[in-house]
């Protein structure tokens, strides 16, 4: 419905600026673009609707009668092509004409083909021009992806598909934690309980990364009986740092058990990246810069003879009421893991110039971001304004919240298991198992879908609670749900080629498709490209979630109101064209769901 809003934006704007030039009124003149229209609550109030409120103080007069000053200097031409314009309330309102606005949306869908969504209403990509990377994931090399991680890796990978959607470039980045005293202390079990029976992931017959998360768990347990344990593992990383050959190989070989393991979550999840980053390539990074802005006075040596820089413009007095500083250098010389952060940033930017970077971080991290972004942009980098922390909440399941080191963690292998066991299940009760052909990979599909959606159908900011049995349901908002009814669809397309029905594309028999369901169900399909755009602008996915629920609902309407095969006979035209409607809601789902890393299936 693109078309039709920027059209009803343009006749609004033009009467606006002709009631001001009457009224004799000194005012800019009213731009198109700048005007806000919305949908009504209620259908029978219209189909889009702008607001004059914001024109009450400059016009002198109440928005309800400005609305009825705007309609009748609009009603004066001849817009029945377009629709009814009315005034309602402080509201201009439009009842489009269904007929016409059915055939716009309908013959860009099947026009535009797999470009619906990413074009504006001048036939440009949406986000054309920007360059976006993406930082997501963030693993650490002692351990298997856990439940906090499949949040991170679904925002990432979904903000990245919804990006490029709109039509940015996508630049997906990785920073693995691969050092540091956490990395040692699975070490140091390994030598302790696996490196003398030779112990390998393939020995054992598990994943890497899983065999690796259990030598810290067990790092846990022994050190709490030898408090000496701390100490050793803090000698391996001196060790590390000075380039120790035994320790180095030792530390090579469990970082590629690890990442070998991770990689095949990613594989599994759908997740993936243009550039990984090490954190053993990159902890130094950073320290010339540091010096660099100490010689120009950005920074500052401190009394202790650490350097540091004055953050309260950003952060505010500290609980004493003091300034507050950073250190960014200790008194040794030694890096500090902003340090990294500001060195890595530079680098990304000479590997792949973006004009736009995310984040995706937990809100934990909020804090050291505001100073991260601060120090970039006194150190003068431009594109420091295009730097976004895209913070999300804790999730956690119902018994309450993990932690790896003591291995009450729900691993994502694990957890993705439950899900497909619990959907394989729910297949053979419903005796589904044949007519969906290989019920395994069904069942893994519906188990992606019930996780994805559910932890991207919440704003990102907000702490969560994943509740397995509430994602698998097939029924309400659920990712599940999503794929039924995309199945459906496509149970209903195929059923009609067994009859030697085909969907009829033709003015003639679309415009026949104004019942209300038809109509509020085209109006849907309409706001797709809206949604891509306000889903990609505000960094948002649940805002995608949402709309491909209402879709759903909207189309179960249409089903249940207006049925296909059984008018095929005495109205054969409509049930055509009910089915190039068909075709076109399955065409948008599909798109959107992929952009929910909600995997499509067209049997279940």
């Amino acid at each position: 419905m693109a078309d039709q809003k920027d059209l009803f934006r343009s006749i609004v704007a033009s009467a606006l600026n002709t009631f001001i030039k009457q009224k004799g009124i000194e005012s800019e003149e009213i731009k198109a673009e700048s005007l806000r229209v919305e949908n009504p609550p209620k259908p029978e109030m219209g189909d889009i609707g702008a607001p004059m409120f914001t024109f009450a103080k400059s016009l002198r007069m109440a928005p309800p009668l400005i609305a009825k000053e705007i309609a009748s200097i609009i009603n004066a031409e001849d817009h029945s092509s377009l629709g009814q314009i009315d005034a309602v309330g402080p509201y201009v309102n439009i009842k489009l004409n269904k007929a016409s606005a059915a055939l716009d949306i309908l013959k860009n869908i099947l026009n535009l083909a797999d470009d619906y969504g990413s074009l504006n209403a001048e036939g440009k990509k949406i986000l054309e021009g920007r360059k976006v990377m993406v930082e997501y994931s963030s693993p650490n090399t002692n351990k298997p992806l856990h439940l906090g991680h499949l949040r991170n890796d679904a925002l990432g990978e979904s903000v990245s598909r919804i990006l490029k959607k709109a039509g940015a470039q996508v630049f997906r980045t990785n920073i693995i934690n691969n050092r540091g005293i956490h990395i040692c202390k699975s070490m140091l079990a390994y030598k302790l309980f696996h490196e003398s029976k030779g112990d390998t992931p393939e020995s054992l017959g598990i994943k890497g990364d899983h065999f690796v998360g259990q030598c810290y768990v067990e790092f846990d347990k022994y050190s709490k009986e030898h408090p000496e344990a701390l100490k050793e593992a803090e000698d391996m990383l001196i060790k590390w740092e000075a380039g120790d050959a035994e320790i180095r190989a030792l530390w090579q070989k469990m970082n590629d058990w690890t990442l070998k393991g991770v990689q095949q979550t990613y594989d599994r999840t759908g997740v993936g990246f243009e550039k990984l980053y090490f954190e053993s390539d990159t902890y130094l990074l950073g320290k010339e810069v540091i010096q660099k802005g100490l010689d120009q006075g950005i920074f500052f040596k401190a009394e202790d003879g650490s350097v540091r820089i004055d953050v309260t413009e950003v952060t505010g007095k500290t609980k004493e009421g003091e300034d507050h500083t950073k250190v960014l250098l200790r008194s040794d010389g030694t890096s500090v893991y902003i340090t990294q952060d500001i060195g890595t940033a530079i680098k990304r930017h000479e590997d792949w110039p973006y004009n736009q970077m995310v984040y995706v971080v937990a809100s934990e991290q909020i804090f050291h971001f505001k100073v991260l972004f601060y120090i970039l942009r006194k150190l003068g980098f431009d594109w420091t304004e295009k730097l976004y922390h895209l913070s999300y909440g804790l999730v956690n399941l119902p018994s309450g919240r993990m932690k790896s080191r003591e291995g009450t963690v729900v691993d994502a292998d694990d957890l993705i298991d439950i899900l497909q066991k619990q959907a394989l299940d729910a297949i053979k009760e419903r005796g589904r198992d044949e007519e969906v052909g290989d019920s395994k990979g069904v069942a893994e599909k519906v188990a992606l879908a019930a996780l994805h959606y559910y932890l991207l159908q919440v704003s990102p900011v907000k702490d969560m609670l994943f509740n397995p049995e509430e994602s698998l349901s097939f029924n309400g908002n659920t990712g599940p749900y999503l794929q039924y009814m995309g199945a459906r669809i496509a149970s209903i397309l195929r059923k009609a080629t067994e009859s030697f029905l085909s969907a009829d594309t033709s003015d003639q028999a679309l415009s026949l498709l104004t019942h209300e369901s038809e109509w509020e169900l085209i109006k849907a399909l309409g706001r797709f490209p809206q949604v891509v755009e306000k889903a990609a602008t505000d960094l948002d996915p649940s805002q995608m979630t949402s709309y491909i629920y209402e879709l759903s609902k909207a189309f179960s309407a249409f089903y249940r109101d207006c049925p296909i095969m059984g008018i095929a006979e005495e109205n054969k035209t409509l049930a055509c064209a009910r089915l190039t409607l068909s075709e076109c809601t399955l065409k948008v789902l599909k798109s959107a769901m992929d952009l929910v890393l909600v995997p499509y299936v067209d049997k279940m």
